[in-house]
């Protein structure tokens, strides 16, 4: 049965982007001056709830730290003491996305001696659940009287990042708890066993527990929002298939396993469409529906089952704007600040070339035909939109008027071929003259953006509208390297011919792009390079992941190879965590990546490509609709042997294996599916 797409409507957003860049899908959002760091802080995510804490683990109430659901911080302090005591903070990590651990210990005095007598475990859920465990080390009977201090200001994340948040809420005593109410919203934290005293004047609740020697003792802490809408019955289960990875290199099994869980985590529903989800772009900072970044990881995770995608397109399809106007086609996006070289460009466009892309591969990838049809029409309407905004020159500015960003042309040429490609196949007409739009294209863009150079020459980063080149070398030349999935496991034809193709992977291999850790988004050597500018030095997961793709797919082993092993010791550095984007000054021996303050972590793109990153190594091309799939795994092994199982082709289980001698074997497939290419 084909899913209908109804007509236009504002972008879902469960969590309310309150922060960078630009205009968040309901509107302008203003950026604070400075965003608070939270490179260091410990996040869980179950999206629409969230949890900032410290490394140490008590909730100060002081900056972001929290308990959120859909962008409202619901508790902002719980401190703990025992025996009178703050406990010593020991560690605090990530026990999965949704969860993490602090440890910590309390000299009661009850023992001579330096040594700790009790142990504190606290495990914090996103969803608010809060598990409190105290150990007796002693050797004699402990009373151990135990405090935790409660608050908050139920403000929303934006105005807690702006520093607006404002003071803590009176409470009330709520049964074996606290309350907290505004005539917007009201929170509850409740604790079993009961507190032995609650007093709503101090936010505070109070134990006596008795331990004997050995003896546990576990207090369970719950916030959530009272008066919350139940979730729709019947609810599919996730899109993503429960894939897994393991190989010779024992990093391969965790950076699998974190991605595929980051990307879970970030998971929400359309309140229009419950049974549709999409990925929010990450947190803290975007936890909504940011359409480019939503369609670029359902994108890079299609070898988890189509379902996302599928989903993803479906919701956007819903925001599109009607009508054949100049605006008809599109899909709404905010802006995203470029740098202090070019305007800041529009996610809308990103977005509304990438459907067409999108919507071509996951039938590649085994997308149903019924629910292929109800999304095609979507699809044609934003090859409209591009052919009648792409200007006289042949070429598509960002914003419109202003630059030809290079990354923008490799969209569009990607939307024209593939777009061509899903015309054909459904007989559908103007699959020719989508053809001839792309070779006018590369034609153009050749004459437009290569700057020649006695070192072979460059692309541009962008071309200004009185046609002059901004001859930058950035990361965002990447993208002319992904040129998407034709049939037969073909790579589809690119703006570069071979000879400049060669001459961009040299370039990206080279030290001045390739920091040892990553693809810089701005080359070494550039006038302005910054390893924490997002657009001006600072490693970009997804960009990087591209590169490495595009590179072994154009058959340069050796330059994706350097770029690829980056990116997995800088994984292990971030506990396989990457976040969206990071600094890595050049590296060398006893060097390491850096984070970047404000980066989101998890975020939805850098998740997703270290799933594209392993599945381009093995060289899984599908082509479901012929029945056939390709394997061009890397000659090399780069990474010895590799396995791949769980993954989904043509709607059923794949699993591959990668030898150490580069070869490729399908160990489980649809009986339908056949080895070819």
């Amino acid at each position: 049965m084909a899913h209908p797409v109804p007509p236009a409507r504002r972008p879902p957003s469960s969590l309310p982007p309150p922060g960078p860049p630009g205009r968040g899908p309901g509107g302008p959002v203003r950026r604070p001056a400075d965003l608070p760091p939270v490179h260091a802080a410990v996040i869980c995510v179950a999206a629409p709830c969230l949890a900032i804490s410290p490394e140490h683990g008590q909730l100060t109430g002081r900056g972001l730290d929290g308990i959120y659901r859909a962008g409202r911080r619901l508790l902002s302090r719980c401190l703990l003491r025992v025996a009178g005591r703050d406990p010593v903070a020991v560690q605090g990590r990530s026990l999965g996305a949704d969860r993490a651990g602090f440890t910590a210990t309390v000299r009661t005095g009850a023992e001579p001696g330096p040594d700790p007598d009790v142990g504190v475990d606290r495990v914090r859920h996103a969803d608010g659940t809060e598990r409190i465990t105290l150990r007796s080390f002693s050797s004699r009977r402990l009373r151990l009287p135990v405090e935790i201090s409660l608050g908050t200001d139920l403000a929303d994340l934006g105005a807690v990042a702006a520093g607006r948040a404002g003071p803590d809420l009176p409470a009330g005593v709520h049964a074996g708890g606290l309350r907290w109410s505004t005539p917007a919203a009201q929170t509850v934290t409740t604790a079993e066993p009961p507190p032995d005293d609650a007093l709503a004047s101090m936010g505070l609740l109070r134990w006596e527990l008795d331990l004997a020697p050995g003896e546990t003792r576990t207090i369970e802490l719950r916030t959530a929002q009272e008066r919350i809408p139940r979730p729709a019955v019947g609810q599919p289960a996730g899109p993503l298939a429960a894939a897994r990875a393991e190989g010779d290199d024992p990093r391969i099994e965790a950076f699998f396993r974190t991605s595929l869980d980051d990307l879970r985590a970030l998971l929400l529903r359309d309140p229009a469409e419950p049974a549709d989800a999409f990925a929010a772009a990450g947190v803290p900072w975007r936890c909504g529906l940011a359409p480019a970044e939503a369609l670029w990881a359902a994108r890079l995770a299609l070898p988890l089952g189509t379902g996302l995608a599928a989903a993803t397109l479906r919701t956007l399809a819903r925001t599109q704007e009607s009508g054949k106007g100049s605006g008809g086609g599109r899909i709404p996006g905010p802006l995203r600040a470029a740098g202090h070289r070019l305007p800041a460009g529009c996610t809308g466009t990103e977005a509304t070339l990438a459907f067409p892309v999108v919507l071509a591969e996951a039938r590649r990838w085994g997308l149903p035909e019924q629910e292929l049809a109800g999304l095609l029409p979507a699809a044609e309407r934003a090859l409209g939109w591009l052919r009648r905004t792409a200007g006289e020159d042949g070429l598509l500015a960002d914003p419109v008027p202003g630059p030809r960003r290079v990354e923008t042309q490799a969209h569009a040429h990607r939307a024209a071929v593939l777009g061509a490609d899903l015309l054909a196949a459904c007989n559908r007409p103007g699959a020719e003259e989508w053809r001839d739009w792309a070779a006018r294209l590369r034609e153009r863009f050749r004459e437009a953006f290569w700057i020649e150079g006695p070192a072979g020459g460059a692309p541009a980063a962008a071309v200004h509208p009185d046609g002059r080149p901004l001859a930058h070398l950035t990361g965002a030349s990447a993208h002319l390297l992904d040129t998407g999935l034709l049939g037969g496991g073909r790579p589809a034809p690119g703006l570069l011919d071979k000879v400049r193709t060669e001459q961009l992977a040299r370039l990206l291999g080279a030290p001045a792009m390739d920091s040892g850790w990553g693809l810089r988004s701005l080359g070494a050597k550039e006038a302005g390079h910054n390893p924490f500018g997002h657009h001006s030095g600072a490693v970009r997961v997804h960009e990087s992941a591209l590169a490495v793709s595009g590179l072994l797919a154009a058959g340069f082993e050796k330059e994706a190879t350097g770029l690829l092993r980056g990116l997995l010791d800088a994984a292990e550095f971030f506990g396989h965590r990457l976040p969206e984007m990071y600094a890595a000054p050049q590296r060398t021996a006893g060097s390491a990546p850096l984070p970047h303050p404000a980066a989101c972590r998890p975020a939805a793109v850098a998740a997703a490509a270290g799933i594209h990153l392993l599945t381009a190594v093995v060289g899984i091309r599908p082509d479901a609709p012929a029945g056939t799939v390709a394997l061009d795994p890397v000659g090399t092994a780069p990474l010895g042997e590799l396995r791949l199982a769980g993954l989904r082709v043509a709607g059923e289980p794949f699993a591959v294996r990668a030898s150490r001698l580069g070869l490729g074997m399908v160990e489980e497939a649809a009986d339908a599916l056949q080895l070819g290419g």
